[in-house]
């Protein structure tokens, strides 16, 4: 699943009249940069959500057929966050683990390596990054493939020296979601929840990866990969 339903309200005025996924990085819509490696990694069906400016991204995805792959569209009224957008799409979801990339973020992560993640019922698997500079503190501890909480500011076990970013690429497997109603509902206190539980594990990752979520990155970005 790509998430592609967000306003991208901090990317104003470049998503005044284009949603934030069809923004063109090297001559491609971010969201067709992670089609084609998502394809290329032996995914080939696919759901995007979408509700800000959603025609647009209805139609430039169509059925996917241009790319190779099966390709749904789950469309919101109003953007439902990112927990609330997979939970309305579950339905296109269930059976297997799946994967789940965030359609701002730009990445040479091998996309293949998510295939191959082996869950228990109820688990998910995030792929963590070095902290960006928009973000130092950063948002989770990996502790022997272990996904913990960051240690509270003023806490002198480690402090955040030895934290990490959540890169917006995942797997879930369907359960991970069980029990949580339709509706508006971030993806934090679930990922806090499934901490708790030891149901979150992770991995790091150390290549290319950028949140495309303001101009000034954006825009660092397009002239680093033209």
């Amino acid at each position: 699943m790509i998430l592609a339903a967000g306003e991208g309200r901090r990317m104003r005025p470049l998503t005044d009249h284009t949603p934030k996924p069809l923004l063109e990085i090297a001559g491609k819509p971010l969201l067709e940069h992670h089609i084609i490696r998502l394809k290329t990694a032996g995914f080939d069906d696919l759901v995007v959500n979408a509700s800000y400016l959603g025609h647009q991204i209805a139609s430039f995805c169509g059925d996917g057929s241009q790319w190779g792959v099966k390709l749904r569209l789950s469309l919101e009224d109003a953007p439902l966050e990112t927990a609330g957008g997979i939970i309305e799409a579950l339905h296109w979801l269930q059976g297997e683990p799946f994967a789940v990339v965030n359609g701002d973020v730009f990445t040479d992560f091998p996309f293949a390596a998510l295939r191959h993640a082996r869950l228990a019922q109820g688990h998910g698997h995030l792929v963590l990054v070095a902290n960006p500079e928009h973000h130092p503190r950063g948002d989770f501890v990996l502790r022997e493939g272990e996904v913990e909480q960051m240690p509270a500011q003023g806490d002198d076990r480690g402090g955040a020296t030895d934290s990490l970013t959540f890169s917006g690429i995942a797997v879930y497997d369907p359960l991970f979601f069980a029990g949580y109603a339709r509706g508006k509902r971030p993806l934090k206190p679930l990922l806090d929840s499934a901490i708790r539980d030891g149901r979150l594990q992770g991995k790091c990752y150390t290549g290319m990866w950028t949140d495309v979520g303001t101009p000034e990155r954006f825009t660092a970005l397009s002239q680093s990969v033209a």
